[in-house]
């Protein structure tokens, strides 16, 4: 079984989701895709949010259009049995959920700074739940998961972390049924405070880690990191085109790399699945035959 993570680009148009489609229908079941939310949906939540808080409620129309591009890729890439379900998904959460939370932004000018802080956290999940919507429907076998039901946060000295413990515990009960085969798709990046149950998050970039725990607790033959880039390179190609692709590198190779400002990968990705020497491929949605990069021990 492999964990396969699709960011923002790989879900960003209807283009780069049919490619999501072919590279996880090549794959034998069962497999898990954690997805991201649409390319720069996230940066959009966020804005939405500071407008709100500045009274700006047309930060509602800018809702309207992000309605308009989920609803635009299911009717290209939902299977046709299952698109009513998913529009109904998609128009449930915005009207039910994202509304609600923009309208008490900007109606609540004494909200408390922690209270403004909890609302967006949420708003900014509905990115990640929205596009594992889409991508679930994409699949005859199709297997929704809430990442709210299983990721567990806590707060310590270095702030908000993992609660491995109970993450564990909840991943397992939650991914019962995987062997029964099928595609698993869950959201990465959001999670769920273990003592409170807000919605947290574990930091942008946070779907890379979220991929990288659930390899880990799964027992993954391996994790695949499917981004916009074909694999770690010598150096920035933006600034050096004679730069090539590493084929292989080591987990140690890789994190420092990655503490060093590579995009490649977040940072905390690394750890976790180099503790069961779990490989890591970095691969190019858009050039899917690239060999990509391989980190190994």
């Amino acid at each position: 079984m492999k964990v396969m993570k699709f960011g923002g680009t790989s879900v960003g148009s209807i283009e780069s989701l049919l490619n999501l489609r072919d590279i996880v229908n090549a794959e034998s079941r069962p497999v898990v895709v954690v997805v991201s939310a649409m390319g720069g949906f996230t940066n959009q939540l966020l804005a939405m949010c500071e407008q709100a808080q500045q009274r700006d409620i047309s930060c509602l129309d800018t809702l309207e259009v992000a309605r308009k591009r989920h609803h635009d890729a299911v009717d290209g890439v939902v299977i046709e049995e299952m698109r009513d379900q998913v529009h109904a998904t998609i128009d449930r959460f915005i009207d039910e959920s994202l509304k609600p939370y923009y309208l008490a932004l900007a109606t609540n000018p004494r909200m408390p700074v922690d209270e403004i802080e909890r609302v967006c956290d949420a708003i900014v999940a509905h990115g990640e739940i929205l596009s594992s919507a889409i991508v679930t429907g994409m699949f005859q076998d199709g297997i929704p998961h809430l990442s709210l039901n299983y990721m567990r946060t806590t707060t310590d000295a270095h702030g908000r972390v993992l609660d491995w413990e109970e993450t564990e515990k909840l991943v397992k009960s939650d991914y019962a049924s995987l062997n029964d085969g099928g595609v698993h798709v869950a959201q990465g990046f959001i999670s769920r405070d273990k003592q409170s149950g807000d919605v947290t998050n574990l930091g942008r970039g946070g779907s890379d880690y979220t991929a990288a725990i659930l390899a880990t607790l799964l027992d993954a033959e391996a994790l695949e990191i499917w981004t916009d880039v074909d694999g770690f390179m010598t150096a920035d190609p933006r600034t050096h085109p004679d730069a090539t692709v590493i084929p292989q590198m080591t987990y140690e190779q890789a994190q420092r790399m990655c503490d060093a400002g590579a995009k490649v990968i977040y940072p905390p990705t690394i750890a976790p699945v180099a503790m069961k020497r779990i490989p890591v491929w970095v691969k190019n949605t858009f050039n899917p035959d690239a060999p990509g990069t391989v980190i190994v021990d």
